[in-house]
């Protein structure tokens, strides 16, 4: 590996934007609520697929690692360069390219983050649904097989994207999919890239699907008494097939620290299911009857309607503020988010497991969720240090062998990265690992592509 000739010969194409700056590089280090830091060698901020295609075709002849990076948010150490190298920063490639209102899809750099895109698509009458929360660059959520809190109703990012431009790790460009909604031809090399967490190539360019903004929106919230009751309104809610945009789990213990982060003092601390409907304004009063009755068949209690944007916005902005107010509830202590995902027909039985497990490991956490589809996380509270973390990853481990032995997956949206590598075996079988492994041979045999993710060597 020749880093320090590879930063000489890049420094000729980037000039002032390679950079090797201790603070810029140590914010490439790693993303979120990640232990793993790693600084890498230099920062480039490329502005091209060119860019991108010229500084890869360089690192592959000298085995330089390249570790892409977006906007950093990342929960499983993805942006982490663990052998040093190039970060690969491409927020500056952030323009809407095109935007086709009679065919409902647009085509953006990957740094284009997901609320810049909406300001911009808003305009047109049109939205992009993916909502993980945090404001993700485009590219970066495709990497990683983004979702999040309107997946019930809309899909993750697998499902709402047409195509993308990639560059692979000896430089050469390539073109998946394209503008149509379905193509029998060929090996779906689109879907082969979403999720392989810049591994097999750097996504620069995606097509995406949109959508016209609903006529109408409602938002509800309702608590219950315990949390099997919640749980078990989600699933008749979801199999009576009401059209819900989102639906989304709060325990007890992260209401109260909603509650007081957020200043929503019209609420109770007890478990809570929160809504949002889409539609027309006929159709969004419909959903939400029918969800209230249901809500109230087991239970539920105070199910409070409104369609009045700021009330649906603060509502929404203390569910996404959820992590930063379990922080808050708990200053001091370290905190990291599990990703279970069970087939929603064991998600009560989920919750419960991985509480009982909480409550045997002695530690703290709070439990939200996108229980519509089945996917909830434990934010786990630790004390700082070795054996506080340690009995952290226990615990993550002893919730995600649950959701393993329930028929469910390790991860169902933060991705594999560093974090969740250990349960591949187990969820995938050596088999079909084995040909993943075939893949990233194939697609990148020096293995300069964010090198130490998804596999454990």
């Amino acid at each position: 590996m020749e880093t320090q000739s590879t930063i000489d010969a890049a420094r000729a194409i980037f000039g002032d934007r390679l950079s090797l700056n201790a603070n810029i590089r140590e914010t490439h280090a790693h993303g979120e609520a990640n232990a793993a830091t790693s600084l890498p060698d230099a920062v480039v901020f490329p502005e091209s697929t060119e860019e991108v295609s010229r500084l890869l075709r360089l690192c592959h002849a000298t085995d330089v690692p390249v570790t892409p990076f977006g906007a950093g948010t990342s929960l499983e150490g993805h942006v982490t360069p663990v052998r040093g190298g190039i970060s690969l920063d491409l927020t500056r490639m952030n323009r809407v390219l095109e935007v086709n209102d009679a065919d409902l899809d647009g085509r953006v750099e990957a740094g284009v983050t997901r609320r810049q895109l909406n300001t911009f698509l808003r305009d047109h009458g049109l939205f992009f649904p993916v909502d993980p929360g945090a404001d993700a660059t485009i590219g970066g959520m495709c990497a990683t097989r983004a979702s999040g809190t309107t997946t019930v109703r809309y899909g993750t990012i697998r499902d709402n994207v047409l195509g993308l431009r990639a560059v692979l790790a000896d430089g050469t460009v390539i073109d998946t999919g394209g503008r149509v909604r379905k193509s029998s031809t060929g090996y779906d090399l689109t879907r082969l890239l979403i999720g392989s967490e810049g591994t097999l190539g750097i996504i620069t360019e995606v097509q995406l699907k949109l959508y016209g903004i609903p006529e109408a929106i409602g938002a509800a919230v309702c608590g219950f008494a315990d949390e099997h009751a919640a749980v078990a309104a989600v699933i008749e809610i979801m199999q009576t097939g009401i059209p819900v945009a989102r639906i989304e789990f709060a325990d007890t213990a992260q209401m109260a620290a909603s509650i007081a982060y957020s200043k929503l003092d019209h609420l109770t601390a007890g478990p809570t299911l929160m809504f949002e409907f889409h539609g027309s304004a006929q159709g969004v009063a419909e959903q939400g009857a029918m969800a209230e009755e249901i809500a109230r068949a087991h239970g539920g209690s105070g199910f409070a309607f409104a369609t009045e944007t700021e009330a649906r916005n603060r509502l929404w902005r203390a569910r996404h503020d959820a992590y930063w107010a379990a922080r808050a509830a708990y200053p001091g202590m370290g905190a990291f988010a599990t990703d279970t995902i069970v087939p929603i027909s064991r998600l009560a039985e989920a919750v419960s497991l991985a509480r009982e497990a909480v409550t045997r490991s002695g530690l703290e956490a709070c439990i939200v969720g996108h229980v519509g589809d089945g996917n909830f996380h434990v934010l786990i509270l630790y004390p700082e240090g070795e054996e506080g973390r340690a009995k952290a990853w226990e615990l993550d481990r002893e919730i995600v062998a649950q959701a393993l032995a329930l028929g469910g997956a390790a991860s169902g949206e933060h991705g594999v990265g560093l974090g969740k590598r250990e349960f591949l075996p187990r969820e995938h079988g050596a088999a079909a690992l084995g040909v993943m492994r075939a893949i990233k041979q194939a697609l990148d045999p020096r293995g300069i592509l964010n090198p130490g993710k998804m596999f454990l060597d």
